[in-house]
């Protein structure tokens, strides 16, 4: 079928040929020897099958530039897969770094409210302790001014007494006081 419709499209082409003047079946036409020519070159195509090895060549870069499209989808589809899988890493790292955030945050407020509450404690201990230093101080400054009355009054009594006691009397006191000591050592 092929190769009557080319005839026929041959025929049909080659119609403005035949206005060569003279004989168109002789050898000095040159209309009629370039006709002859080309179905020659016709011939020898369809003969060679040309034709069927063209249209297989078209076949088989058909086939494989179907191939091509089909590789070029399945790696579409394929990055395609990477990528949602690589947007599901993202999102679960960037939620994952949230929840660190958000941790270290709480983390940071606690050490703040320890810290606060450290900082109350050791002021509370500090307070106690210069209450203390405060107390003994005071605890101090009154012995020290009991013991200089105390003192006072000894040298007071002392000079008292030495003006109104004699020396009978000092023995007799001496006497006592050693009496009442060898009493309670015995």
């Amino acid at each position: 079928m092929r190769s009557v419709l080319a005839l026929a499209l041959t025929f049909g082409a080659t119609s403005p040929a035949f206005a060569a003047s003279g004989p168109f079946l002789s050898m000095s036409n040159t209309d009629f020897v370039v006709t002859l020519a080309f179905l020659l070159f016709v011939g020898i195509l369809l003969y060679a099958k040309v034709p069927g090895l063209l249209g297989g060549q078209l076949d088989a870069r058909a086939e494989g530039i179907k191939k091509d499209l089909e590789e070029a989808r399945a790696l579409r589809e394929e990055a395609q897969t990477i990528l949602a899988s690589y947007e599901r890493k993202q999102q679960e790292v960037q939620a994952q770094a949230d929840r660190i955030v958000a941790s270290a945050r709480e983390d940071a407020a606690k050490a703040a409210d320890q810290a606060k509450a450290d900082l109350e404690i050791s002021i509370a201990r500090r307070m106690t302790a210069a209450e203390e230093q405060i107390t003994a101080a005071q605890d101090s400054a009154v012995k020290e001014v009991r013991d200089q009355a105390i003192t006072v009054a000894i040298a007071a009594a002392d000079a008292v007494i030495s003006k109104q006691m004699t020396a009978t009397e000092a023995n007799k006191l001496i006497d006592a006081a050693i009496a009442d000591v060898d009493a309670k050592l015995h």
